[in-house]
């Protein structure tokens, strides 16, 4: 089972990897500034998540192929990038599928994959892949870290250059609200992703699907079980 899912992570890096040169070849030579829209194309929260993403499943691939179980440093990485890879999802496809953006013409393949395959991929891997460790609830809070730093960075570079990634970031999109709209947004958004992430964390703390099978064939399960932490480095086998 680690091997199956150790090539379905490589095929999903690999497809992302080849639709963001996608999307970023065919939008670079339609574009009259290519240094800005560098800068631009990689501002944007889908790339830069999926980006991560590509990262992350290409180290758990291999972490697939060499080990039983994930470290728990990359079990927390592999947590925060389905929270946020799943928040791209959710916020795309209820807020920006029928918007074009300013980035020459969208590749519909490559749109697609970005926002819809690979999220979904993330979260069911999350789900059932073995390997997976328990995230302890006191580093839930550092889930928030990657997007609350891309917020502060994406509005103070808005107000210099006067480009935001997204339309519900542009405080001139809606007269009469400014900067009071955008933060309605930004607010509703990081409560979302804190919502996703507590959901990522608690099913970390699941033993469905692999993690009492492994306890009952191996005769250790007890009351007292739930206190098993990663302190002790508990290891998760298919």
């Amino acid at each position: 089972m680690r091997l199956l899912f150790g090539i379905l992570r490589l095929l999903v890096a690999l497809a992302i990897i080849v639709a963001i040169v996608g999307q970023f070849a065919n939008s670079l030579s339609m574009v009259p500034d290519p240094a800005a829209f560098v800068l631009n194309f990689f501002s944007f929260f889908t790339i830069l998540s999926n980006a991560i993403a590509a990262i992350v499943l290409l180290i758990g691939a291999w972490f697939c192929l060499r080990t039983q179980s994930d470290p728990c440093w990359y079990n927390f990485a592999r947590a925060a990038i389905v929270t946020y890879m799943t928040t791209t999802l959710v916020v795309y496809n209820l807020l920006l599928r029928d918007i074009s953006l300013d980035q020459a013409t969208t590749v519909p393949w490559s749109n697609e994959i970005l926002h819809v395959w690979a999220p979904l991929y993330l979260l069911l891997d999350w789900v059932f892949a073995p390997g997976r460790r328990r995230v302890p609830w006191s580093r839930f809070w550092l889930i928030a870290a990657f997007p609350i730093g891309w917020v502060i960075y994406t509005m103070i570079r808005g107000a210099v250059v006067g480009w935001y990634p997204y339309p519900f970031l542009d405080p001139s999109i809606a007269p009469g609200l400014g900067y009071r709209g955008v933060a309605v947004y930004v607010i509703a958004i990081a409560a979302f992703i804190l919502l996703v992430g507590s959901a990522i964390v608690g099913i970390s703390q699941s033993r469905w699907p692999y993690r009492r099978v492994r306890d009952e064939r191996a005769g250790v399960e007890h009351a007292g079980d739930e206190h098993v932490g990663d302190d002790r480095g508990e290891r998760v086998t298919a």
